[in-house]
């Protein structure tokens, strides 16, 4: 696994889960005022270049640290867990039984095109999205776990990729 540069030491901010998106934007900001091309116009060939790659990453960084389904996923892989997103597929008992059901409510919803069911489980995955993201924050945060933070991750990409179907079938339902 490739080691990725440290975009919390780059944006200047604490490496932590738990992030002020405000103080976040303002970090970001602060970073681009320092580094964007525009600043290095009338520079060097190379000046321009080195600039543009810095704007580039400061990019990458933000966009990493900003939603904190990738944030937590950033800061387990830095602490050298691997999530195996393609390869571990265990989850606990008591998640693949709600997976099961959450799947049984959709085909049901589906079937009936019932808008208020499909509304429920949305609001349903958005609830267990907070929960996962709490779980994951108090792993990572206070008991400086990333290994058992990424059982959690895992978990709420799942939820995340659900709704998608979820969201999909109200679309489609109401003629989007």
């Amino acid at each position: 696994m490739a080691e990725r540069p440290d975009y919390f030491a780059l944006l200047g901010v604490e490496p932590r889960f738990r992030q002020n998106r405000a103080e976040l934007d303002e970090a970001w900001r602060r970073v681009q005022a320092a580094v964007h091309p525009d600043r290095y116009a009338a520079g060097s060939p190379q000046e321009k270049r080195v600039a543009m790659q810095w704007a580039s990453e400061a990019n990458e960084a933000y966009r990493t640290l900003k939603r904190p389904l990738s944030r937590a996923r950033y800061l387990i892989e830095q602490a050298g867990v691997d999530l195996q997103v393609e390869t571990n597929t265990a989850m606990a008992p008591t998640f693949l039984m709600q997976q099961m059901e959450w799947r049984e409510a959709l085909a049901e919803a589906r079937a009936e095109s019932d808008q208020q069911a499909l509304l429920s489980l949305r609001q349903d995955l958005l609830d267990e999205k907070r929960a996962c993201e709490q779980r994951a924050g108090h792993l990572l945060d206070e008991l400086k776990q990333p290994a058992q933070a990424a059982a959690a991750v895992r978990e709420w990409m799942f939820i995340e990729k659900f709704s998608d179907e979820v969201e999909a079938s109200l679309d489609h339902l109401v003629g989007i």
